[in-house]
């Protein structure tokens, strides 16, 4: 389980390679995604709070980067933040997602991109519930659920 320190470290420094390269053309990526998800995706954007299809979600299984699949976050570490995005305390596996600094709008953030397309997820914050006290704040349009039924 990563640490903030770890998190802050990544950000700097770079995450572990990814096992798989997913790279397309622009054009490609907007064949394949909705306007919301390409926006959020490829242009680093949000969805407003309280609007994604993911937020108030509970339903068992596993949220796939919707871009290329990779599975990135798994429903049993979701928890209601209250900030209007899912949000979970980890990823699937390290090597899935990587961290880069975000200094954007006046701010100083932790971006979360998949590390197999480089996706914009969302962002992580230190104030997460224990035991490792990150919130991943992830947006409902850069993943999608793949239930446990469907997995069977």
């Amino acid at each position: 389980m990563q640490t903030w320190n770890d998190v802050i470290r990544l950000a700097n420094h770079g995450s572990p390679a990814p096992h798989t390269r997913v790279e397309k053309t622009d054009a490609e990526w907007r064949a394949q995604l909705t306007p919301e998800q390409y926006h959020v995706t490829r242009e680093h954007g949000t969805e407003r709070a309280f609007t994604g299809e993911y937020c108030e979600a509970h339903e068992a299984g596993l949220y796939a980067c919707v871009c290329c699949g990779t599975p990135l976050y798994d429903s049993r570490t979701k928890f209601e933040s209250g900030t209007g995005w899912p949000s979970f305390t980890q990823p699937v596996d390290e090597s899935a997602i990587r961290y880069k600094k975000d200094t954007s709008y006046g701010m100083t953030r932790v971006e979360v991109l998949c590390n197999v397309c480089d996706a914009h997820q969302g962002h992580v914050f230190p104030d997460g519930p224990p035991p490792g006290g990150l919130r991943l704040c992830i947006n409902s349009a850069s993943v999608k659920l793949v239930s446990e039924q469907q997995e069977a």
